[in-house]
């Protein structure tokens, strides 16, 4: 009896003493600064013209709660959160049943958390479930709820949520995937909507039309069952497909997020502006991003790509000044796949390494005339372990060809031959100088790239050769602010020569001739087919490796990279090569239309001959003449004896 009693008093105790803390939590609460609900956890991003492009967290105009539609109101309500405007903050009894539903089934199964709890969580806090932060989410909560009026709660949290595809806010989804403002949703359009913040990958009606069917009509039950809607209307919703517009009212690019993906992963990199901060938000983000860049590049690939069923493309365009990326796509569509091959994806890069393998023989010795013999070779190694590459279509000149000509054809023999005449580690040595990151085995096949590197690393050892012989970090990111306008992080541009300009001018020179019929011979030159299109001079290259085709090419102006594939690596057919091409050529052209044609400056210790593109001896035949250029007294000395007695090969028979 004594213990009944002293268990009732201690409960009751208990009782009282949890009633005045928490009365004492909601006046500190109360006395505490009001939250700043309409700036937390916004970021801003600006382009390269400083024009806004992108709200995150927040919408790009502020919507009233008396412009937003009431079934929208009631359906958000209905499904998050029915006792919102009776609790202050916390729904008790909600929280008792879900304990005790979650102890009797041994697991999470009901959530109790209100749209103010929410609401903080997504201004203000991450999604770990540490007592810190459950601490730190309940004493917002109360100030939330101690400074505004259930409405303003509502209109912030409805002004700040998830609704997927990159969209922030009711208004912004609105307009995304209705193209009508949120008062005017109908009753379908606004459950609908309110169904997608519980997973907006999935949720979302673009993506996936009949899960978003299928969670709104979880939606639609219940606010039949808190009487909002009668079951009659719940039963007619649906039965006819609802249409779905999936554009934005401005820069409508469906590949932007990618980009913009890519400016939130360098922001969180950024050690001078604290992770608190970035989470807490109120950021002002001014990028690099060439808004009509980004638009000539979506138009090339949809114009070439439509039709190819799951085919992938990644793509970067960067200023080789500064190392500024101005474009950037990673994947077909993001609607459909978020998965950014652009910076996420490491693929083989084919022949694309071959300038950076001739660079580094230009600065061991050989010369842009250097010969070697274009037949099919076996290489012999130690313990007789044999290589056997082949050229594409097994086209051979059978007879001595220059460093020119392996450019323009993409010869696999003399390109694994000079790997070998220098040394297997000195490709992964200036891979390295030029600022690539990725660890390369030093392999034979090595020269023919067969290792995989990510894009965005590539075009850093690629901007290297565009900018002269400059290494420099590539950002998309130009400058972060505060709301107030304090500068908490600006760009600073990295200008350190790691090459040998005058090599590098040889062999950006060299690299013409993928597009110089000069070179028609045994073969063609590998980018003749767009040579038609070309208005100004470039260094181009191409690569392939049976799962994947890319196109590089670059002047002064710009650096540009496409890559096509599949991401389950199915083999590729020889006709889809032409499609990177093709989005290279037309997204170049259109970026640097209208503007001043340039290239690199021939330096004084370089000089230019004209001989036979193919052989690289003296030739009367204009047709067949280009340019060859060398480091002065270098010019005429090359003797290829001294090459052939170090090549380790056995010619097949």
């Amino acid at each position: 009896m004594k213990w009944i009693k002293l268990s009732c008093k201690l409960f009751i105790f208990g009782v009282i003493s949890a009633f005045i803390i928490l009365i004492g939590l909601y006046v500190y609460a109360y006395l505490a600064p009001a939250l700043d609900i309409k700036n937390a956890n916004q970021l801003l991003i600006y382009d390269d013209k400083e024009e806004l492009i992108y709200q995150g967290s927040s919408s790009n105009s502020w919507v009233n709660i008396e412009d937003i539609s009431q079934d929208v109101i009631d359906a958000v309500i209905s499904v998050e959160d029915k006792n919102f405007y009776s609790h202050h903050g916390f729904d008790y009894l909600r929280i008792v049943k879900a304990l005790y539903l979650n102890f009797k089934n041994n697991g999470i199964v009901q959530g109790a958390s209100t749209i103010s709890q929410q609401y903080v969580k997504n201004l203000y806090l991450e999604f770990d479930k540490t007592w810190e932060r459950k601490i730190e989410e309940a004493l917002l909560t109360m100030k939330l709820e101690m400074h505004y009026e259930k409405d303003e709660i509502l209109e912030g949290y409805l002004n700040s949520i998830n609704f997927g595809q990159g969209n922030y806010g009711i208004e912004n989804a609105s307009y995304y995937y209705f193209n009508k403002s949120p008062k005017d949703l109908s009753l379908e359009e606004a459950i609908m909507l309110v169904g997608i913040p519980k997973n907006p990958n999935n949720y979302n009606p673009v993506v996936n039309y009949d899960k978003a069917v299928e969670r709104a009509k979880v939606v639609a039950q219940t606010m039949v069952n808190n009487k909002i809607i009668s079951q009659e209307v719940c039963d007619s919703l649906y039965k006819e497909k609802l249409e779905i517009y999936g554009k934005r009212k401005q820069n409508n690019l469906q590949t932007l997020m990618y980009y913009q993906d890519a400016v939130n992963r360098e922001l969180k990199s950024l050690t001078e502006i604290p992770k608190s901060l970035i989470d807490a938000g109120g950021l002002k983000i001014y990028t690099s991003l060439n808004v009509q860049a980004q638009t000539y590049l979506e138009q090339a690939i949809i114009k070439n790509m439509d039709e190819e069923d799951n085919l992938q493309v990644a793509s970067i365009l960067v200023n080789p000044h500064n190392g500024e990326v101005m474009a950037l796509v990673g994947g077909y569509d993001y609607a459909v796949s978020q998965y950014n091959r652009a910076i996420q994806s490491k693929r083989q890069v084919g022949s694309t390494i071959k300038p950076i393998l001739y660079y580094a023989a230009l600065e061991n010795g050989m010369v842009s005339s250097s010969t070697f013999l274009s037949e099919p070779t076996t290489f012999v190694f130690a313990s007789n372990q044999t290589y056997s590459p082949a050229n594409f279509n097994n086209k051979y000149g059978n007879k001595d060809i220059t460093m020119a000509a392996a450019i323009s054809y993409s010869d696999n023999i003399y390109a694994v031959k000079t790997h070998l005449f220098l040394g297997e580690d000195v490709l992964v040595d200036t891979t390295k100088r030029m600022g690539i990151s990725a660890n390369l085995p030093k392999v034979p096949s090595l020269a023919l790239g067969t290792s995989e590197i990510s894009m965005l690393d590539y075009a850093t050892g690629y901007t290297t050769l565009a900018s002269g012989g400059y290494k420099r970090n590539l950002g998309f990111i130009r400058k972060v602010e505060d709301m107030h306008g304090n500068v908490l992080y600006e760009r600073e541009n990295e200008d350190k020569l790691v090459l040998n300009y005058n090599y590098v001018y040889i062999l950006n020179e060299l690299m013409t001739s993928t597009y110089n019929s000069a070179f028609d011979d045994y073969n063609s030159p590998t980018v003749i087919s767009i040579a038609g299109q070309i208005s100004r001079k470039y260094a181009v290259k191409t690569g392939s490796s049976g799962t994947d085709f890319w196109m590089v090419g670059y002047n002064p102006d710009i650096l540009m990279m496409v890559w096509n594939g599949y991401d389950d690596a199915k083999e590729l057919k020889v006709s889809q090569g032409a499609i990177s091409k093709k989005i290279w050529v037309e997204t170049v052209e259109n970026v640097l239309k209208d503007k001043e044609a340039h290239w690199y400056e021939q330096p004084e210790n370089v000089v230019g001959i004209p001989l036979d593109a193919v052989t690289g001896k003296p030739t009367s035949d204009a047709s067949k003449s280009v340019i060859y250029y060398y480091v002065k007294g270098s010019e005429g000395t090359y003797s290829k004896e001294s090459y052939v007695s170090k090549e380790k090969t056995t010619p097949k028979s």
